[in-house]
């Protein structure tokens, strides 16, 4: 079921004259887990616009990985870099690109993201989940990598950073339930939703058919990563 939040809607999406949208881009977010780059690569192919990961945006111009950009220069450097390819990002929005967007899950947390984001009317879902779901697919998706990741090593820990986040991406317009769910049906009922015609049919197949439990989540690792360094610096300097 998608919720829509009324008060901010009419800021992200301008109505036509036949009743759809006028959607120049849509920025998903969410906490990991939560599908953004398999449900915003879907969306894409429906609508034959570019996908985009802002976390790969910020490696291109930065020409590190996101953990290494943690490692080597802390949270702060990557705040920034993050900002800058935001700024970047919603430049080419204004100047009339397309885009589907998947932000880290941390983006939407800072506050001059969100206010920039808003600013510039851009329609906001946040896919969401239970947080037992959400776990359920990290570590199934750990167990498939067989690798050991030090934020899915405690579900107590996953949880409370999930309450933390949520109310920031609450704030998004759009509220999209993704749990039991197939890729396909979450990006029919956005879809629709927002008033967005499909330009293509081609996603029907088998990506798109799974549920988001089976789905791979190619950039968990790349954020689990940069999350697990998040850690290792306030640790060391005692920052809560």
């Amino acid at each position: 079921m998608l919720k829509r939040a009324r008060s901010r809607a009419s800021r992200g999406v301008l109505a036509a004259s036949d009743g759809r949208s006028k959607t120049q881009a849509v920025f998903l977010l969410g906490f990991m887990g939560a599908g953004k780059s398999s449900v915003g690569r879907c969306m894409a192919e429906q609508l034959g616009w570019p996908f985009e990961d802002l976390d790969e945006r910020i490696e291109r111009r930065e020409q590190r990985k996101v953990h290494e950009i943690f490692r080597e220069s802390g949270e702060i450097r990557f705040r920034a870099a993050e900002q800058a390819a935001l700024r970047e990002l919603l430049g080419e929005v204004r100047a009339g690109a397309r885009k589907i967007v998947a932000l880290g899950g941390g983006a939407f947390v800072q506050k001059e993201n969100a206010r920039l984001i808003e600013k510039a009317g851009i329609a906001t879902v946040f896919l969401d989940a239970s947080v037992n779901e959400l776990w359920r697919r990290c570590r199934g998706q750990a167990d498939r990598d067989e690798v050991e990741r030090p934020l899915l090593g405690s579900l107590s820990n996953f949880r409370d950073l999930y309450k933390k986040r949520r109310p920031h991406y609450a704030r998004a317009i759009f509220h999209q339930a993704t749990e039991g769910k197939t890729v396909r049906e979450i990006v029919v009922e956005l879809a629709e939703t927002i008033g967005m015609s499909s330009g293509s049919s081609s996603s029907r197949g088998s990506s798109s058919s799974k549920s988001l439990s089976s789905t791979s989540f190619s950039s968990t690792s790349r954020r689990t990563g940069a999350k697990r360094e998040i850690l290792k610096q306030r640790e060391q300097g005692g920052n809560n």
